[in-house]
């Protein structure tokens, strides 16, 4: 397609080269027509980014919103994305979620979130008010939709999965580096939806997220420390004008929130009793803390560094779908990671006589669907349906079609 808006694509890493280099190795399969790659990272991680062609940005703070403000600050895009790294994209990922740009009216836009398993989405749409009060969104499963956020509404995309007008979110100053981490890009959705932005919801642009560990959260996902979200809470309420009574009743929800996922934690052997308790308290007192943080102004983004510019190199990449039963797998691996090697694009479909739930992943340079021939995909499916291979194999690959070609 023609005419489409240069991008720039900011990725912040620290201290978690594997995942980088993970979703490096997918962004690397990425297509359209003009983008760049911005990494914002420690000095161990960079070194992971110099083997992909990207600009490399130095930083090293355990602070979320000012990282992707150098990103912003280094971009020469007419877009900005953004990418988690520990998350991967579809290779027409960029595609679909830069498409709306095309409308000059647009000012943001997000994709879909795949959760843990690959199939299963961890986040589909929803809008939230300056209160925290989250709602859910309802949009098409398989078309681009518009909204208007307004200040009781505003249309939340998620960090992991975004992108905005470039002089839009430069004029607003960006993320707020008063959030070092959690509801970085909400309270920037609120400081859109005041001036009514409009916010495009994009399906086919989809990520898959495995989050990873991290001094926050341990690698069975279970978090140690709430700090940083009640922290976060707190100042978000007093940026966007939250009264005294606002904020505790704010923070009696968070407190019941959280509550209920420490029970959780319990009731799945993660944590003790007196883990659980202690979890609270973190919350506790980082929301304390977040009514004491200062709170200076937002000054304007520099303007775009349009000398910079390096698009991403695209050569041509053929698709590949391989596809067999669980005792092909050791050779259908092996041809995968070869033809993954060779700059292919490649799906592979593993499908055992069982009714095993599946997965889906992306590792060695390739995507990786496995589960029973019986067996669950969708949470709707039954936990048992008797399939033949061929007809499962094309209803599993058309789930994901329009991510890995144009139509």
């Amino acid at each position: 397609m023609t005419g489409r808006a240069t991008v720039s694509l900011i990725i912040v890493s620290r201290h978690r080269p594997d995942c980088l280099h993970r979703c490096l190795t997918a962004v690397s399969l990425l297509d359209h027509p003009a983008f760049e790659v911005l990494v914002v990272a420690d000095p161990v991680s960079l070194a992971v980014a110099a083997a992909f062609p990207v600009r490399a940005i130095a930083f090293d703070e355990p602070n979320i919103s000012a990282a992707r403000n150098a990103g912003i600050a280094a971009a020469a895009g007419e877009v900005v994305a953004f990418l988690d790294d520990d998350a991967v994209p579809e290779p027409l990922w960029l595609h679909h979620l830069t498409a709306p740009f095309e409308n000059p009216q647009v000012d943001a836009a997000g994709g879909f979130v795949l959760g843990w398993n690959g199939l299963s989405f961890e986040w589909a749409g929803g809008t939230v008010d300056r209160l925290l009060r989250t709602a859910p969104l309802e949009v098409p499963a398989d078309a681009v939709s518009l909204h208007r956020s307004s200040t009781d509404a505003a249309i939340e995309i998620k960090g992991v999965n975004c992108a905005y007008r470039r002089r839009t979110i430069a004029a607003l100053g960006g993320f707020d580096p008063a959030l070092a981490y959690y509801l970085d890009e909400t309270e920037l959705n609120l400081r859109l939806a005041a001036q009514g932005a409009l916010v495009a919801v994009v399906p086919e642009a989809r990520v898959q997220h495995r989050k990873a560990e991290g001094p926050r959260r341990r690698a069975d996902r279970t978090v140690t420390s709430l700090v940083d979200i009640g922290a976060s809470s707190a100042v978000t309420l007093r940026r966007h004008g939250a009264t005294g009574e606002e904020i505790a009743r704010a923070r009696a929800e968070m407190i019941v929130r959280e509550r209920g996922r420490a029970a959780a934690y319990r009731r799945a052997g993660q944590l003790s009793a007196a883990a659980a308790e202690a979890l609270l308290a973190t919350a506790e007192a980082g929301f304390d803390a977040g009514l004491t943080r200062d709170l200076p102004p937002l000054p304007a983004l520099p303007p775009p560094d349009t000398g910079g510019f390096r698009p991403y190199p695209q050569p041509d990449r053929p698709r590949v779908i391989l596809s067999g039963r669980s005792w092909q797998a050791r050779r259908l691996r092996q041809e995968a990671r070869d033809l993954a090697a060779a700059r292919a694009i490649v799906q592979l479909y593993l499908f055992s006589p069982t009714a095993l739930f599946h997965q889906r992943r992306f590792s060695d340079g390739y995507w990786q669907q496995t589960g029973g021939l019986f067996g669950k995909s969708v949470r709707t499916d039954r936990f048992f349906r008797f399939w033949r291979f061929a007809s499962r194999l094309l209803r599993e690959e058309s789930r994901f079609r329009s991510g890995f070609r144009k139509t």
